[in-house]
């Protein structure tokens, strides 16, 4: 059954990827209205999420950036679906990689890189990262992912991840494959999505990001210092629908020298800063305040969590 899924899913997506841009962004407009005034896709959380990040802002301003999420978060979902048809010498004219050479600079110098990113823009358009390295085709370029609960789904989207060139491998198994390729010689840049909301007994740090007390993820800072990565902040912009530019930002070639979590601290507060600049192209609907610093204190006193 789910190979069957599978395939009807991928035979549906397909033929709609085969779609051109202007197409799917008519079907984009077609749908809003009736994602944000009749279905109201998560317009509870997408409000609070805003107000709790925004409080300088009217409601007037919080409710322009709202509906400009949604008409992005649509673009984002037929961008994406684009992955599966569309040419790489086509992809590179919708996405737009500086600073490229920086990496390439590490790899000529035997040093293997990892990148901090955010769910910004249109991350998916990553998997394209490998088009941009022009000295070392052969290096792995990677996105860690969460493996989603559907497989069928699953296996449609790691297909779009790896249709031009990207690897994608699930978090529990990273560490694995980065010895393996260490001990292979081969160089690799890998993307660490590093603003989901973590588990209770995964939480070990907390910081003011857009003014919420955030628990973080900090995985991806002891497997960068393990492996001694050059570590990146991959800033994207939106210019235009369909025109992205990831720019890369270079923040160490020596992790192991960075204090405890620094690395972390500084990824948030670039992550803001983009987030900032644009508010609309952040993936507001994800429901990542959910955990309070109140019930995770609380859960410690109880013997519930270890305390950290």
């Amino acid at each position: 059954m789910r190979q069957i899924g599978y395939h009807i899913l991928y035979a549906l997506f397909y033929t709609l990827s085969l779609l051109p841009y202007r197409v799917m962004y008519l079907l984009s407009d077609f749908l809003y209205p009736i994602v944000y005034y009749m279905v109201r896709y998560r317009r509870k959380i997408v409000r609070h999420n805003l107000t709790g990040a925004f409080p300088e802002k009217s409601l007037p301003e919080i409710i322009t950036i709202e509906k400009g999420f949604y008409h992005w978060f649509l673009d984002y979902f037929f961008e994406t679906i684009k992955l599966l048809s569309i040419s790489s010498d086509n992809l590179l004219k919708h996405i737009e990689f500086l600073h490229a050479e920086e990496v390439e600079q590490c790899f000529d110098e035997g040093q293997p890189c990892a990148a901090f990113l955010g769910h910004y823009a249109n991350w998916e358009y990553l998997s394209a990262t490998s088009l941009a390295m022009q000295r070392h085709p052969e290096a792995v370029m990677g996105l860690i992912y969460h493996p989603l609960r559907n497989k069928a789904f699953d296996r449609l989207f790691l297909t779009l991840r790896q249709t031009h060139g990207g690897t994608g491998i699930p978090k529990k198994d990273i560490l694995r494959h980065l010895l393996r390729y260490k001990q292979e010689g081969r160089m690799s840049l890998f993307g660490y999505i590093a603003d989901q909301g973590p588990k209770w007994e995964n939480i070990h740090l907390w910081l003011d990001f857009l003014h919420h007390d955030t628990p973080v993820f900090t995985g991806a800072e002891r497997i960068i210092r393990k492996m001694n990565n050059a570590v990146f902040y991959v800033d994207m912009k939106r210019l235009r629908r369909g025109q992205y530019v990831c720019t890369f930002r270079l923040l160490t070639r020596e992790p192991d020298k960075c204090e405890e979590h620094a690395l972390t601290r500084r990824f948030f507060t670039l992550l803001e800063e983009s987030i900032r600049r644009d508010p609309t192209c952040y993936l507001w609907s994800h429901d990542r305040w959910k955990r309070t610093h109140e019930e995770y204190d609380r859960r410690v006193r109880e013997g519930l969590l270890k305390s950290h």
